[in-house]
């Protein structure tokens, strides 16, 4: 049976004054703690951002960073810390919520995406009632969420993101 381990998000949020939406994971995986947002390799966040900003797709760290900045995107999660085993956002628990208020008033953020069903959850449960701003839930670019394509997630998320950047 697999363990739960405590876990501190060590990832500081991506954004500047002119970010526009903000898009919120709900922890980093095992494999970006430590480096960086969606660092799986499986993951197609990479992928359908530099689809839906019409960019190529960044390979290194200080390349995502621009990306996000210069398309007017802050990126950040859900959970500041937890109880988690390995990567599994089903198995959270004892979570503490980070504080997006400096991002919403630092910056344009015009909407707040949820990149997947358990970071929509998460936020409803603690930071809407905080910020008392909705979110759009998107399908998750996870490598578990099979059921979505690389073409249809890229399509459901320049639909939803799209106008705003535009």
């Amino acid at each position: 049976m697999k363990e739960y381990t405590h876990v501190i998000h060590d990832l500081a949020p991506v954004y500047n004054e002119h970010s526009k939406i903000l898009v919120l994971g709900s922890l980093p995986s095992v494999k970006s703690r430590g480096h960086f947002f969606y660092n799986h390799p499986r993951n197609r966040f990479w992928k359908v951002i530099s689809a839906v900003t019409g960019r190529p797709v960044p390979e290194q760290i200080p390349e995502k960073k621009c990306l996000l900045l210069e398309s007017g995107i802050a990126l950040w999660d859900v959970i500041r810390e937890c109880d988690i085993i390995g990567s599994s956002d089903s198995s959270i628990r004892n979570a503490v919520p980070n504080d997006i208020r400096p991002i919403l008033e630092e910056s344009r953020i015009r909407a707040v995406f949820t990149n997947g069903a358990a970071a929509d959850r998460l936020y409803r449960r603690y930071l809407q009632p905080l910020t008392g701003r909705p979110s759009v839930l998107l399908p998750s670019t996870s490598p578990a969420n099979a059921s979505w394509d690389l073409e249809r997630l890229t399509a459901c998320w320049c639909k939803e993101i799209g106008p705003y950047l535009a």
